[in-house]
């Protein structure tokens, strides 16, 4: 598995494994746990989560899933940005520790801009990393103008990652922001690669697919999977697409393909609104 250097120098998997929707239905954890654990026995042990998903289901299936496998992962949580204020970040995090099962989380983030002063948040993450709570923060959502206030913050450029919207089809990262964080040797971690599943102008991925004996939607998360400074977080529940997620790790584009898929999904020439699902 190839891996991207955070900038505290620490490598994680360039591919991980996302848990959005998990926890919600009790009848699926059996599945969704074993989802985790396949996962895992890939190499893709960067796991992400959140309070929100599932209001909280997700991380109990994450915690299920790596119990006696805790040191194998890279946990990724968020809070809410309700939760954002300082002690509200502290609190948030004991309770995701808790349904866990785990006394630290690698990267927390914050969910999405919300109406806390980043600088605020920024203190409460920096209150759980002196208290090995946390390793290292983040954010997510956030567009270039948020990454620039909050970098101007006190305590702002610790800041490990951004996590968005990023796919074939969502190309507007591109313009400004992916620029402006690898100029800051910020990596990106990109959620929905594969547009839930939503291959909007799959006709145009197939040709691509079929030069490599493989599904459109392995050519999307390998064209993701192109940049050496992003991070992937698809999630998947069957065993079948992990293990296709897993392969599209090792697909190499060429200059065809790549210019083949600029042809039928351009890449931006002007600054667009970061979409968010």
């Amino acid at each position: 598995m190839k891996t991207v250097s955070l900038p505290d120098g620490t490598a994680v998997p360039q591919l991980g494994f996302g848990t959005w929707r998990m926890g919600e239905v009790a009848s699926e954890a059996s599945r969704e746990i074993a989802a985790v654990g396949r996962a895992l026995d890939l190499g893709m042990t960067l796991i992400d989560t959140a309070e929100m998903y599932g209001e909280g289901g997700a991380e109990e299936i994450v915690g299920k899933a790596l119990a006696g496998r805790r040191d194998e992962a890279f946990i990724v949580s968020k809070v809410y940005p309700h939760n954002a204020t300082r002690q509200g970040v502290i609190d948030a995090c004991e309770r995701s520790l808790w349904r866990l099962g785990t006394d630290r989380i690698d990267l927390y983030l914050l969910h999405w801009p919300g109406s806390t002063p980043i600088a605020e948040t920024i203190s409460g993450f920096q209150q759980l990393v002196a208290d090995g709570m946390i390793l290292r923060w983040g954010v997510s959502n956030f567009d270039t103008a948020d990454m620039k206030e909050m970098w101007q913050a006190p305590g702002g450029s610790a800041c490990a990652t951004n996590q968005i919207l990023y796919n074939i089809t969502r190309r507007g990262p591109e313009y400004d922001l992916l620029p402006w964080m690898k100029g800051r040797s910020l990596p990106a971690m990109a959620y929905s690669p594969l547009e839930q599943g939503r291959r909007v102008g799959h006709l145009e991925l197939d040709p691509v697919a079929q030069r490599h004996g493989v599904t459109a939607a392995q050519i999307m998360l390998a064209w993701v999977l192109r940049r050496d400074d992003l991070i992937a977080i698809p999630k998947a529940s069957h065993p079948e697409h992990i293990t296709a997620n897993h392969d599209a790790a090792r697909l190499e584009l060429d200059e065809d393909d790549l210019a083949a898929l600029d042809r039928a999904f351009p890449p931006p020439s002007s600054k667009q609104p970061l979409g968010i699902l």
